[in-house]
């Protein structure tokens, strides 16, 4: 059976209210790029050419830790100062049709009349890092879109959520107080990554102590006089706390990284962007081209070390 022939590119007319800031256009192509079609492509090449200008903030926690509802306290601050907003929620997916189980129409309803604040849902799709293989390039299309800052609230899955350090210029962690979140907070591959926290849930007993236990955590790891401890700040994200403090302190980081350390990020972000693409396109080969590797593997015909160097090869 021959394969589906691939889609058209994108019509001029699409290009074009794209690069306008349409957001009928940008809905359009996240959509293309999130199923990572062909017809994608001059739209990814048209944000990247405008160049990165949006705050690209992370926001990621622990399940429960309120990172929703910070994110929409967020948006409502930065539209109060005139700023433009994009969201990419990154949501489990369901094991049934492989979508986003939270979508983007049930998010932040209040904003969905406002045309400075557009909000998207991106399914997971079981990955580890949190991110999927099509998050940097939906992020993109943001960014070329115009948007002042542009937001991404990850899946929220504890320790391994990592990969949003280098999806983002800054990394906002959320805790809460008296959940065990400042605990598992001075475990590997969490406070490295944070660039500001915030002790959601301010309001609940506890808060002090683990603002207490999180600035010593940040004294424990190697440091020197140039190292940026992440500023600690409490939020009450359901009445809009703290909201403004959280603002300063990534604009703070901003400063402190200036040119030189943002460009850094950046070309991070590219490279997981590039190494996501070449595993999902190994992944699929490895799918489509290996089941006679695999069976011979399984009957002790053929090394599985050999099995991968012959598909990495083309070697069938």
């Amino acid at each position: 059976m021959t394969a589906p022939s691939a889609p058209p590119p994108p019509s001029g007319p699409l290009l074009d209210r794209y690069r306008a800031g349409d957001l009928r256009a940008l809905a359009r192509a996240v959509t293309l790029a999130e199923a990572g079609l062909p017809a994608a492509r001059p739209l990814l090449r048209a944000a990247r050419e405008r160049g990165a200008r949006a705050v690209v903030l992370g926001v990621t926690g622990s399940p429960g830790s309120g990172k929703s509802t910070l994110t929409d306290a967020l948006i409502a601050f930065l539209r109060s100062r005139g700023q433009r907003v994009a969201v990419l929620a990154v949501d489990p997916s369901s094991p049934y049709s492989g979508g986003a189980i939270l979508g983007d129409r049930i998010r932040m309803l209040r904003h969905h009349a406002d045309e400075g604040v557009f909000v998207r849902s991106l399914a997971s799709r079981g990955a580890l890092g949190g991110l999927s293989e099509r998050t940097l390039g939906v992020l993109a299309l943001m960014e070329g879109a115009g948007f002042d800052w542009v937001i991404l609230e990850t899946v929220g899955v504890g320790q391994s959520e990592v990969d949003v350090a280098a999806a983002c210029d800054h990394t906002l962690l959320v805790v809460t107080p008296a959940g065990g979140d400042g605990v598992q907070a001075f475990k590997a591959g969490i406070m490295e990554i944070a660039d500001v926290i915030a002790v959601n849930k301010a309001d609940l007993p506890g808060a002090d102590r683990t603002v207490r236990e999180l600035m010593a955590a940040q004294g424990l790891g190697a440091h020197d006089e140039h190292t940026w401890f992440a500023p600690i700040r409490r939020t009450v994200a359901a009445k809009g706390e703290g909201i403004e403090a959280i603002v300063a302190a990534v604009e703070a980081h901003r400063a402190h990284l200036g040119e030189e350390g943002l460009q850094r990020r950046r070309e991070a972000r590219a490279a997981l962007e590039v190494r996501t693409l070449v595993q999902e396109r190994l992944l699929r080969r490895a799918r489509e081209l290996g089941r006679d590797l695999y069976a011979r593997v399984a009957r002790g015909d053929l090394d599985a070390d050999d099995a991968a160097d012959t598909l990495l090869r083309g070697d069938l």
